[in-house]
């Protein structure tokens, strides 16, 4: 059964404490509007006055082609990392998201992107996995491609 997978807590304390972003620059930290700022760590919604990091986010390994970079949230607080089997609250708003495997050498499986409804996510998931080729999924927002979370095996 697919599990989501959130942002490692060591790379989140490393933003949270003030290591650049994926473009050289410091987090920029910010209050939130209560509006649709998703935290990448304990994915939930981070709630209105709350301090909020923005900050450019490479989810893979190395830089090569298909490495996107882009901006994500993130408490400025410590949180707690998303864990378990339950739908995340960032995932409940949306109409829909835009899904896409990638294979073992973090390369996108070309076929495998589809833009979900929230509803379907899971399930559609669990048929992209079921290609031998694909590692893994990220998940995406469908209207501007932000980086959300990760879906393994």
């Amino acid at each position: 059964m697919p599990h989501i997978i959130a942002m490692s807590t060591n790379t989140v304390r490393a933003y949270q404490s003030g290591q650049p972003d994926a473009h050289g620059q410091l987090p920029e930290r910010v209050t939130s509007n209560g509006g649709g700022n998703p935290c990448r760590h304990c994915l939930r919604y981070i709630p209105e006055g709350a301090e909020m990091l923005i900050l450019a986010h490479r989810p893979f390994p190395a830089a090569q082609p298909y490495a996107e970079t882009g901006p994500i949230f993130l408490c400025a607080g410590a949180c707690t990392r998303h864990e378990g089997a339950a739908m995340p609250e960032v995932f409940t708003r949306s109409p829909d998201y835009l899904i896409k495997g990638y294979s073992d050498d973090d390369r996108i499986v070309y076929g495998t992107g589809v833009v979900v409804e929230k509803d379907r996510m899971m399930a559609q998931a669990e048929e992209i996995l079921a290609d031998p080729h694909v590692r893994y999924i990220h998940i995406r927002s469908a209207r501007n491609n932000c980086y959300q979370a990760r879906i393994e095996r």
